[in-house]
């Protein structure tokens, strides 16, 4: 898409959220892509969420983004503990303030998920974000960071896999091409591979069919439905709402539902995309809602279009998602196509 095709179609997306409704969240503020990742770049590894208890997931995430060509920086705080959380909630926010801070870094990946991470986002420095763009990624508990980022700065952030992730041959092709290449994407489900007819991962579900443009938001269901009410929770109106969840019992999958439709937010959607929700059962209950019912109640009728089996969340294959990037989604075809690039 050309620069001023894309600016136009930024500016009409932003102008649409922007009309008269419930206020969920501060209004957006400018748009702002971070300069793409480049071999040879800087890449910090950061712990914003949960702990890690072992030495080798560090040294597998700093040579797996050697081998992606990148330099790799730990920050200060990386291997800090404090229970169950990566250190306290002023040593997390610091690093993340100090490497979007240090001109040699031009990249901060979170190191992995857990719990904790929306603990530290009132310390986090948005303004000094705002004046030094870079690329950010991380997922799963992440969902909170990524989002607040981009609510308070305009800074399109990655919901994308972590330092401690899965890097196979799927999850480096979607990353470089959203935030190397800068490719405008289009993101569908991977078909069968060799004797698999139809792949049980990915498989596509339309809840509700027809397309739609918005904003990208969300990310992990719990992460995002306990930022609920606060500065940092994204703006819903207009958007285009992902959402994944993982080792939750679906009663809990319901009240995090519900928490989000009390609160307004899918009444002002554009469309919803649900990755996957990984070992979400009925636990000991002899009577649960199955998903599926679940997902018909709140969504078939809000009359926008839903999918689900989208390629995010605890799946070895992940899609890099650009959060607060326009996109187009299509719930028949089940596929997501980024307007424009998610880099500068």
């Amino acid at each position: 898409m050309k620069r001023r095709t894309f600016s136009t179609a930024v500016a009409a997306l932003l102008a649409a959220a922007s009309a008269p409704g419930p206020a969920l969240a501060q209004s957006r503020p400018a748009f702002i892509r971070a300069p793409r990742l480049k071999p040879g770049d800087t890449i910090a590894l950061i712990n914003p969420s949960g702990a890690l208890f072992e030495r080798a997931p560090y040294a597998i995430a700093a040579e797996t983004l050697r081998a992606l060509g990148f330099k790799v920086r730990e920050a200060p705080n990386l291997r800090a503990r404090y229970g169950h959380l990566a250190g306290t909630d002023r040593q997390r926010a610091d690093d993340v303030n100090a490497m979007f801070a240090d001109p040699g870094v031009q990249g901060l990946l979170a190191m992995s998920g857990g719990a904790g991470g929306n603990r530290m986002l009132a310390l986090v420095d948005y303004e000094l974000i705002q004046r030094t763009p870079k690329f950010l990624g991380g997922h799963a508990d992440l969902t909170g960071l990524i989002n607040a980022v981009y609510t308070r700065t305009g800074l399109v952030t990655f919901h994308a896999p972590m330092g401690n992730s899965e890097w196979n041959a799927f999850n480096v092709d979607h990353f470089k091409r959203a935030v190397v290449e800068a490719e405008p994407m289009t993101l569908a489900s991977p078909r069968g591979e060799g004797d698999v007819l139809v792949p049980r991962e990915g498989h596509i579900t339309t809840i509700r069919g027809g397309t739609a443009r918005g904003l990208l938001i969300g990310g992990n269901l719990s992460a995002l439905a306990s930022m609920a009410g606060s500065p940092y929770w994204p703006r819903f109106d207009g958007s285009i709402l992902l959402l994944e969840e993982h080792d939750e019992l679906i009663p809990r999958v319901d009240r995090a539902l519900a928490t989000l439709k009390l609160a307004g937010a899918f009444s002002r959607l554009s469309g919803v995309v649900l990755g996957a929700f990984v070992n979400c059962t009925p636990g000991r209950r002899h009577a649960s809602l199955t998903l599926d019912e679940l997902f018909d109640d709140y969504f078939r009728a809000l009359n926008i279009p839903v999918y689900r089996g989208a390629q995010f969340g605890q799946v070895a294959r992940k899609f890099t998602l650009p959060i607060g990037l326009p996109v187009e989604m299509d719930a028949g075809a089940g596929t997501l196509r980024f307007l424009g690039p998610a880099v500068a």
